[in-house]
C-alpha cells in the first residue's frame, strides 16, 4: 500500500478524505492482528484525540504487536523503549554532554523524541523513570538542566504493561495512570483469528509487508478534523456527570479527575468521526467510559476485599447515571430548534 495524497496542504480534511485515511491505516493494522477491530479502532481514535494509550494484558497476546504495527503504519520519527528495571530517566528525556571540542555542553536527545514513542513493559521499570514521561505527556516538552525542548507534532506516547500481579513489575503512579487518555486490554483471540494468525504468521513475519498509509502531515489533519466534531451542550454536561459521579460513589476512594473530563471528550469526538459522524452522542461518552475513566480511579479498601474491579465500577456508573434528553444531534439538523431531538429513556432507573 502507498502513502495517500491530499489535494490540499493542511487543515480539517473532507468526510469522504477522512473515512479514506482512517480506513486505510485500520485496514493495515489488521493486517497484523487479527479479530480486534473494535480495540484497533480505539487505538486509532485516541491518537486523534491527542491522546495516550496505555495497553494492558498478560504477556503474548498482541499488547507490543498492536503498539508497532501503529506505529508502522504513519511514516514519521518512531522510537521504542524496552522498560527495565535499570533504565535511568535520562535514557528517556535526554542529557546534556560535554563537547571536549566546543568545551561546551551539548544536548542528547533522548527516546522521546518522535512522533510515536512504543514503551515495552513500562511498569518493570523503576516509578522515578517512569516520571520521566510525566513531562512531555501532558505538556508535549521536555525539560533537561534548565533547558525546555519542545516535542514535534503529532506526538503520542504507546505503552504496554503486565498486570501488576505478574512478577518483576512496579504500579504506575497515580500521576503517570491519568496522563494516559485510554487503557485497553488485548484479551484472548477467538479460535478463528487464532487460527488465521497461525496460517498468516506461522510462514512469516507479519511486519515484513506492512507499509506506511499515512505520515505525520496527515495524522495532523486528521487530528484537526476530530477536533472539530461538534458536542452540544447536553452532552458536555453527561460527561461532566459521568466523571462527577466517580467522584461521589461510595466505593471509589479516588475518583477521575477534570483532565479526564476533558480526554473523555475529545475520544468521545475521534469515535464519532471515525463512525462518520460530524458530532458526538451519548452512546460514544457511554462507551468509552471504561476504557477512558477506570484507569484513573481508585477504589476503596472494601470494595478491593470484594474484588470489585474498577472496570466493574465504572460500567455500574454508566448503567445507572440517566441520559441527557437531548442526544446531541448534529448542528446542521434543520428540525426546529424547539422540537428537541430524539428522547433518550433513561436507563438502570
Amino acid at each position: 500500500m502507498t502513502t495517500p495524497t491530499w489535494d490540499e496542504p493542511g487543515g480539517p480534511l473532507s468526510a469522504d478524505d477522512f473515512r479514506a485515511a482512517s480506513e486505510a491505516i485500520i485496514a493495515n493494522i489488521e493486517q497484523v492482528i487479527e479479530g480486534k477491530s473494535a480495540t484497533v479502532r480505539l487505538a486509532l481514535a485516541v491518537m486523534l484525540a491527542e491522546g495516550h494509550l496505555l495497553i494492558e494484558d498478560v504477556p503474548g497476546v498482541g499488547k507490543t504487536t498492536l503498539a508497532k504495527a501503529l506505529a508502522r503504519s504513519i511514516d514519521c520519527s518512531v522510537r521504542r523503549i524496552q522498560f527495565t528495571p535499570d533504565l535511568l530517566p535520562s535514557d528517556v528525556t535526554g542529557v546534556s554532554v560535554y563537547n571536549q571540542e566546543t568545551r561546551d555542553f551539548e544536548f542528547k536527545p533522548g527516546a522521546v523524541f518522535a512522533n510515536l514513542v512504543v514503551g515495552d513493559e513500562i511498569n518493570r521499570a523503576s516509578p522515578k523513570t517512569q516520571s520521566a514521561l510525566l513531562e512531555c505527556m501532558e505538556e508535549r516538552q521536555v525539560t533537561v538542566d534548565g533547558t525546555t525542548y519542545e516535542l514535534q507534532s503529532p506526538f503520542m506516547v504507546i505503552a504496554t504493561q503486565n498486570p501488576i500481579e505478574m512478577e518483576g513489575t512496579y504500579p504506575l503512579p497515580e500521576a503517570q495512570r491519568d496522563r494516559f487518555t485510554a487503557r485497553i486490554a488485548m484479551g484472548y483471540p477467538d479460535p478463528r483469528a487464532e487460527m488465521a494468525m497461525l496460517n498468516g504468521h506461522g510462514a512469516h513475519d507479519p511486519f515484513t509487508d506492512l507499509r506506511a498509509v499515512a505520515d505525520a502531515a496527515l495524522v495532523r489533519r486528521l487530528i484537526a478534523t476530530a477536533r472539530d466534531v461538534h458536542a452540544a451542550e447536553a452532552v458536555q454536561q453527561y460527561a461532566i456527570a459521568l466523571v462527577t459521579a466517580t467522584r461521589e460513589a461510595p466505593e471509589i476512594r479516588l475518583g477521575a479527575s477534570p483532565r479526564s473530563t476533558l480526554q473523555l471528550l475529545r475520544t468521545a469526538k475521534a469515535v464519532a468521526a471515525l463512525e462518520g459522524r460530524d458530532y458526538v452522542l451519548p452512546d460514544d461518552l457511554q462507551a468509552l467510559a471504561v476504557p477512558v475513566l477506570a484507569h484513573r480511579i481508585i477504589p476503596t479498601a472494601d470494595a478491593q476485599l470484594n474484588r470489585r474491579t474498577t472496570d466493574a465500577i465504572v460500567a455500574e456508573i454508566v448503567h445507572r447515571l440517566p441520559l441527557p434528553h437531548d442526544r446531541g444531534r448534529s448542528p446542521y439538523d434543520t428540525r426546529a430548534a424547539g422540537g428537541g431531538g430524539t428522547q433518550y429513556e433513561s436507563r438502570g432507573l
